[in-house]
């Protein structure tokens, strides 16, 4: 059995995967989809997935909060422009996200079978 706990916290303690909204695990999984991604990038690919208008502050609020806990790591661009990225501490994140999920749901199971 998987537990959902991932990557140690500033502290050293194990931070629980499961303590990130939804919304932040959809980020995590958006930014390592794509290359450095803008925060206009990745509204627009959550937009397009979803279906749904994201907010600005609700999506830069929760960009800053996986960077201040350690997901994301957040670079200039072009000065003006941040830019997003994985680190380590994120893809362990997915990594155990992934695995917990996988226990429950194959990856090649039919919808219909659910």
């Amino acid at each position: 059995m998987t537990y959902l706990y991932g990557p140690l916290d500033s502290g050293g303690e194990e931070m629980p995967v499961h303590d990130l909204t939804g919304f932040q695990r959809d980020l995590l999984f958006v930014i390592a989809g794509l290359e450095s991604p803008n925060g206009q990038e990745i509204k627009s690919e959550l937009e397009d997935s979803q279906e749904r208008e994201i907010l600005h502050g609700r999506l830069y609020a929760n960009l800053d909060t996986l960077v201040e806990d350690g997901y994301v790591e957040k670079g200039e661009e072009d000065g003006r422009t941040n830019q997003y990225t994985v680190t380590e501490r994120g893809k362990e994140a997915i990594a155990t996200r992934y695995d917990w999920q996988t226990e429950y749901v194959r990856p090649n199971t039919h919808p219909a079978k659910l």
